[in-house]
């Protein structure tokens, strides 16, 4: 079974020596667990899309820096393609953009923030009316984030929340699962693009808070990418 993953975005050109593609991410992590599984990597954000929605089993969309609510031709063209991936009836993950794109493409309405950046790591609340694999009301994991899904697609429904972010996850009968934060990211990571971002485009109190969540905080991991694997799987 082959996955595609459609990557809108990639790992800071100063970390690349040291960390993974966020395509690699998932690629590696999820083999790690279902080595049934085989992953093709399409970069969309430089034009690079699949033939046909046809030539892999399921769908996944990592994060970018990018604005997912913008009209770059590579965003519209992406929107496009998930709503055909939809009507379809296939599988599809998203991560961060990827769950905030597969919401504006779906009818949903994606901005920025008035609270600012959510960074560090997040705790949610996973909603008592949808069942999950996850084993428990609380899920930690690393977000980077200023932009949020407002509104979610009707369709969907919210299975993770917090009071920083409503809509932190959402789902679809079997066909469509999303994330706002990055199941992917090692703290490891999330603290090398704190400290990247710190005093750019995080204040350094932001970054300061964030790195203490990191240092003090577990996270599941672990878990939720078993759930991302076992979805694309069908």
């Amino acid at each position: 079974m082959k996955i595609g993953i459609l990557a809108a975005g990639i790992t800071p050109d100063v970390l690349r020596s040291k960390y993974p593609t966020y395509a690699e991410m998932f690629a590696q992590q999820i083999a790690a667990m279902e080595p049934d599984l085989s992953f093709e990597i399409f970069d969309v954000r430089l034009d690079e899309f699949p033939e046909s929605i046809n030539c892999c089993d399921a769908w996944l969309i990592t994060g970018s820096k990018s604005d997912a609510y913008g009209d770059d031709p590579w965003i519209t063209r992406l929107c496009e393609f998930i709503r055909e991936v939809d009507a379809k009836n296939k599988v599809m993950v998203g991560i961060c953009f990827g769950h905030q794109v597969i919401a504006r493409a779906l009818g949903g309405r994606v901005a920025k923030f008035d609270g600012g950046w959510g960074v560090g790591v997040h705790h949610y609340q996973v909603a008592d009316n949808v069942a999950t694999p996850l084993g428990r009301k609380d899920i930690a994991f690393c977000a980077f984030h200023q932009d949020q899904v407002l509104e979610k697609p009707e369709k969907m429904t919210s299975f993770l929340s917090s009071d920083f972010c409503q809509h932190a996850g959402l789902i679809y009968k079997d066909r469509i699962l999303t994330f706002q934060g990055h199941p992917e990211f090692s703290k490891a990571y999330e603290k090398e693009l704190l400290d990247l971002y710190d005093g750019v485009t995080l204040t350094p109190a932001v970054a300061a808070k964030a790195r203490q969540t990191v240092a003090q905080e577990g996270i599941d991991n672990q878990q939720l990418m078993a759930w991302i694997g076992t979805f694309l799987k069908g």
